[in-house]
């Protein structure tokens, strides 16, 4: 029964019905308008969404025992709701501000957010190389950079490519696209008028060619987790459909013996 209730739709779509509810509370508890004049009452229904949480945990530890604690985002839920009920005092304060966290179970109760999610940590690992590839690209872009831009007595280009550090704030702006034009280009443009080759191709390489990667490892991520659900529910109805010819071959043997008896 209680694992009826646990599994059903109903249920989960009241979770998530509550959570969306408490979200859109602690948002106006950042109003001191609103809580001036309805303070109370948000801090009531704030302990009934606790209680409904803590029902909630309560009931899936009575479900599952110590499996419970095997599934991440179990944890997760379980960490965001022992957070929410940290005491109001001064000790544990600034943990109260992170019940803004409850709002992040909407992913683990979501299945299509816990797809993504689970996407980005399974493309980590590529990610992390790629970063790896970016950081050389702009160590050696910040070097080139520093030692042909960086000696004027311009203070404009000096602050832009006075060190590499410098140099490679500036590139980072460079990257993202921001006012690269007439904050970086046109400054440079004017002591080196060739320079816009080397900001072009500095575009081409870390905007438009490394970052992109990141998109193609997410995705190819993503495909494989959806490929490997689509194997376990695969899996999940043959099982369900041997178990069914199971029953009833026990079923019709249990009917030949009724009849030799």
């Amino acid at each position: 029964m209680l694992e009826k209730i646990v599994s059903s739709r109903i249920f989960n779509r009241f979770i998530v019905t509550v959570i969306l509810v408490n979200a859109v509370m602690l948002g106006m508890e950042t109003s001191d308008s609103i809580m001036a004049a309805h303070g109370p009452l948000l801090h009531a229904l704030d302990r009934v969404v606790i209680g409904i949480f803590v029902v909630e945990l309560a009931m899936k530890l009575t479900l599952w025992r110590g499996s419970f604690f095997r599934n991440g985002w179990n944890v997760f839920d379980f960490a965001v709701v022992a957070i929410s009920l940290m005491p109001m005092i001064s000790m544990f304060s600034v943990l109260r501000v992170f019940r803004v966290f409850r709002v992040f179970r909407l992913i683990s109760v979501v299945p299509q957010m816990r797809r993504v999610v689970s996407s980005l940590f399974r493309a980590i690992p590529g990610m992390a190389s790629i970063l790896a590839v970016l950081l050389v690209v702009f160590y050696v872009a910040a070097v080139m950079a520093t030692q042909i831009f960086g000696h004027t007595d311009d203070p404009v280009m000096e602050d832009l490519f006075g060190s590499i550090g410098d140099s490679m704030y500036t590139l980072f702006q460079l990257m993202t696209l921001e006012g690269w034009s007439a904050d970086i280009a046109e400054p440079t443009m004017v002591h080196y008028p060739w320079s816009w080759a080397f900001f072009v191709v500095f575009i081409v390489v870390t905007t438009f060619a490394v970052l992109n990667l990141f998109i193609g490892i997410i995705v190819d991520a993503m495909n494989m987790i959806h490929d490997e659900e689509d194997i376990a529910n695969h899996h999940q109805v043959a099982r369900q459909e041997d178990i069914d010819s199971l029953r009833a071959d026990i079923a019709e043997l249990k009917a030949l013996l009724q009849k030799r008896d």
